[in-house]
C-alpha cells in the first residue's frame, strides 16, 4: 500500500464535494479538467479507493450526480454501436494486435468518441464526470487527444481524469514512460488542467 497515495486518494472527497469545485470558482475561464495522476503499479489501490468513493457518493452525497465512465468500457460500446464489435475481436484473432490496431487507426478517434459520449452518456446532466481505463484502452485511445476533444460537449462541468502516469501541469506521459510527439522537449502543450491533488513528485 502506497501511503503517499493513500493521503491523496483521501482528500479526493472534500475537494470534489466542496462547491466551489463543482461551480468551477476559482478558476476564471479555464476549463474545469482535472487530472489525478499516480504511478500505473498503484493501479489496483486507485480502483478499489473509486469503489469506496461511489458508496460514499450513495450514502453522503446522494444528490450529487457523477458520471463513471470507463474509456475502454466506452470504446467497447462504440464498436458496438458501429457494429463493429465482432469484426474486431476477429481482425485480432486473425492479424494480431498490429493488425487490428491498423483496423482501429480510422474508427476509434476523438472526434468520433466525443459526440458519442454526449450523446450516450449525457455527461451535461451530471454534476461531476470520473473518466477511469486510460490505461486499459491505450494505444486505441489517448489521453491527451480525448481531452482536448472533450471540451466542447462537456458545458464546463468538471471533470477528472484519473490518469496512471505523470502530469506535470503541462505534459502527460502515460505509465510515467511514454512520450508522444507533443511532449518532447520543445514542444510541450498546454492541455488546460489542474492537477487535483498536488503533492506527487514526478
Amino acid at each position: 500500500m502506497n501511503k503517499g497515495l493513500t493521503d491523496r486518494l483521501n482528500q479526493i472527497e472534500t475537494r470534489v464535494t466542496s462547491e466551489s469545485f463543482l461551480s468551477s470558482e476559482g478558476i476564471g475561464n479555464e476549463i474545469a479538467c482535472y487530472i489525478f495522476d499516480y504511478a500505473a503499479e498503484d493501479e489496483l489501490q486507485v480502483r478499489e479507493h473509486l469503489r469506496h468513493l461511489e458508496k460514499r457518493f450513495e450514502t453522503h452525497h446522494s444528490k450529487l450526480k457523477v458520471l463513471h465512465l470507463n474509456l475502454f468500457d466506452v470504446v467497447l460500446e462504440y464498436l458496438k454501436e458501429r457494429k463493429l464489435y465482432d469484426k474486431t475481436i476477429e481482425s485480432q484473432a486473425t492479424k494480431g494486435d498490429a493488425g487490428l490496431l491498423r483496423m482501429l487507426n480510422g474508427v476509434v478517434k476523438a472526434d468520433k468518441i466525443c459526440p458519442f459520449i454526449a450523446s450516450t452518456y449525457k455527461p451535461t446532466d451530471h454534476d461531476l464526470i470520473f473518466i477511469t481505463g486510460v490505461g486499459t484502452a491505450w494505444p486505441m485511445m489517448r489521453a491527451h487527444t480525448l481531452l482536448n476533444g472533450l471540451h466542447s460537449v462537456m458545458d464546463n462541468k468538471p471533470l477528472v481524469l484519473f490518469y496512471p502516469g505523470t502530469f506535470d501541469g503541462t505534459t502527460l506521459r502515460l505509465f510515467g514512460r511514454i512520450e508522444t510527439a507533443a511532449s518532447k522537449p520543445g514542444t510541450k502543450p498546454y492541455y488546460r488542467a489542474f492537477r487535483l491533488i498536488p503533492g506527487r513528485e514526478n
